[in-house]
């Protein structure tokens, strides 16, 4: 979380290392272009069934939004965990780069095309509205969240391990 905002040069820095450099850069391109319509966005959020997603984003008026990203054909054929957010999100999305097969990705999700710059919103995925107990625990969370990695930034020796 050490995105400083005095970088100038067009590194992308993958917060956890867990992910590829094309995960890291499609993950940039959907915050850049989320931030763009108005959204805040928490990368890499815990769930409560123990799934991670890569954004969550959430509208001012507390649309709940998750992002899968999808680096390759492989990585979206040897995970089938997407199901797993649907009970966590308003709306799922697909985020993938320019080259990948989109006919893969099913009619129900959203579909976001993106790189390292940017992204495009190329179709709206099902809108199936979170519970009011639901929205209220993932909005702590994205909140919680946000928090204690502002916190590490502005005191990276504060003690947090995010």
């Amino acid at each position: 979380m050490r995105q400083a905002a005095s970088r100038t040069d067009d590194t992308v820095v993958c917060l956890d290392r867990r992910q590829s450099e094309v995960a890291a850069e499609i993950q940039r391109g959907v915050c850049r272009a989320f931030r763009a319509l108005g959204l805040s966005v928490v990368t890499e959020l815990p769930l409560a069934n123990g799934r991670r997603a890569d954004v969550v984003a959430l509208s001012p008026s507390g649309g709940v939004s998750i992002v899968e990203i999808k680096s390759c054909l492989i990585d979206y054929r040897t995970d089938a965990k997407w199901h797993d957010y649907l009970e966590f999100c308003d709306r799922l999305y697909f985020a993938v780069a320019a080259d990948f097969p989109r006919e893969v990705i099913p009619e129900e999700v959203g579909l976001i095309l993106a790189d390292r710059y940017g992204a495009e919103l190329v179709r709206e995925g099902m809108e199936e509205r979170l519970s009011a107990a639901r929205r209220k625990a993932m909005m702590l969370s994205f909140a919680r969240a946000a928090a204690l990695r502002l916190q590490l930034h502005l005191d990276p020796a504060c003690g947090l391990e995010i």
